[in-house]
């Protein structure tokens, strides 16, 4: 079949499995370019199709040499209709890594649940043994709690009073107004149930207990602030408080994993282009200002920038990992400059839909977003016939 690009509001309907290669075999590629680092041997990776994950996992094969478990929950093709992009990305690692001689194998299911936490862990056990660096990366709107059987849904919105700003919707290029009603207390606690830290501790007990952590293994969860501008609908809002539960828990998690010398950390990471990012109003709008000035400067980065940054500069360059004052790693630190969140101020104020073809990068953000799903890249021929049946190797 021929693919094309298939929009539902802020999301696309249809995957291209060979623009999904491309792109995997692009972030390899750029991981190759950079030379070998120090770091981990073996590494599971919780989310692990798409985004800060599947950069992990990419940055742990190709620039450690690392055997990786990648665990995330995707839809496979059915006769006539694409797969999920993070099934594809996940094929065309599996097959990239296997082409280097790289250990890979994959699980396909709710990394909430205790069925796949004890999968992941047998399947450690017949074939690792232990690992040293635990990725958790999960991005989900709903989870089923695996005590209480109840299912959370998360929700974005601001605490205390209605938010009210700028958003640009990102396909027509129309800048508007957007008001959302503040959230409730269960809207607040919902949140965190399904994007605080309470999942990410579960996983670790549970691989502690069965002992699949290798001593002085460490572990990672991804986070992120942001800039003023977005603070009252993200930092301040309900996402916000399930963020300052994730980062509350690296604290418990460390202190749990103190007798084998481990450790967690949080990651807060630079504002990308997401399937989650392109929904929440305001951000995408801050994104094509911020690529625009970092596009200038000379400092943006996408996922796997990002992650070989974080692993080589923070996480394995044999000094002391630097934190904050609140114990966060901060590889949004080139976002964060005074001097670029001056200037995406000053141009957010002058933002309209008239004027933001020329101050933005609005451009840069529909490819950014179109590459999510294999669209949009160098090489592929998207008007060839396309066999969307792919399968990912390791799992029947």
């Amino acid at each position: 079949m021929i693919i094309e690009p298939r929009m539902r509001g802020f999301i696309c309907l249809t995957s291209h499995p060979g623009g999904c290669a491309q792109n995997v075999r692009n972030q390899i590629n750029y991981i190759k370019a950079k030379g070998t680092v120090a770091g981990p041997k073996k590494v599971l990776v919780i989310g692990a199709s798409t985004g800060f994950g599947l950069a992990s996992r990419i940055t742990s094969a190709f620039g450690s040499n690392a055997a990786t478990i990648g665990v995330f929950f995707e839809k496979p093709a059915s006769e006539g209709k694409t797969a999920s992009p993070g099934w594809y990305n996940s094929a065309a690692f599996e097959t990239e890594a296997t082409k280097a001689g790289l250990y890979a194998k994959s699980i396909n299911g709710d990394a909430f649940s205790k069925e796949v936490k004890q999968q992941t862990i047998d399947l450690i056990k017949a074939d690792l043994g232990q690992i040293d660096l635990v990725i958790y990366s999960l991005a989900s709107p709903v989870r089923m709690h695996p005590e209480t059987g109840v299912l959370h849904r998360s929700s974005l919105k601001p605490i205390g009073a209605t938010f009210s700003n700028k958003t640009v919707d990102f396909h027509t290029g129309v800048v508007s107004q957007v008001s959302i009603e503040p959230a409730n207390q269960e809207d607040i606690d919902n949140t965190v149930v399904v994007m605080g830290g309470e999942d990410w501790s579960m996983w670790m007990s549970d691989l502690k207990k069965a002992g699949v952590l290798a001593p002085g293994a460490t572990t990672i969860a991804y986070s992120y602030i942001g800039p003023a501008v977005t603070e009252a609908v993200y930092r301040k809002g309900t996402i916000g408080r399930a963020k300052d539960h994730l980062e509350a828990t690296a604290f418990t998690i460390t202190d749990s994993l103190s007798e084998i010398g481990g450790k967690a950390y949080v990651s807060v990471n630079k504002a990308l282009v997401t399937q989650a990012s392109s929904a929440i109003p305001v951000i995408p709008l801050y994104i094509s200002l911020l690529y625009k000035i970092m596009k200038a400067n000379g400092i943006h980065e996408g996922c796997i920038e990002q992650i070989e940054r974080l692993f080589s500069e923070r996480l394995y360059s044999g000094a002391t990992i630097p934190t904050d004052d609140k114990g966060r790693i901060r590889i949004d630190d080139w976002e964060m400059r005074e001097d670029v969140q001056e200037q995406v101020a000053k141009l957010w104020a002058e933002a309209t839909t008239e004027t933001l073809p020329s101050l933005g990068d609005l451009a840069g953000y529909k490819q950014d977003f179109l590459n999510l799903f294999g669209f949009g890249f160098e090489g592929v021929d998207y008007l060839a016939d396309c066999n969307e049946m792919v399968m990912v190797p390791s799992i029947s």
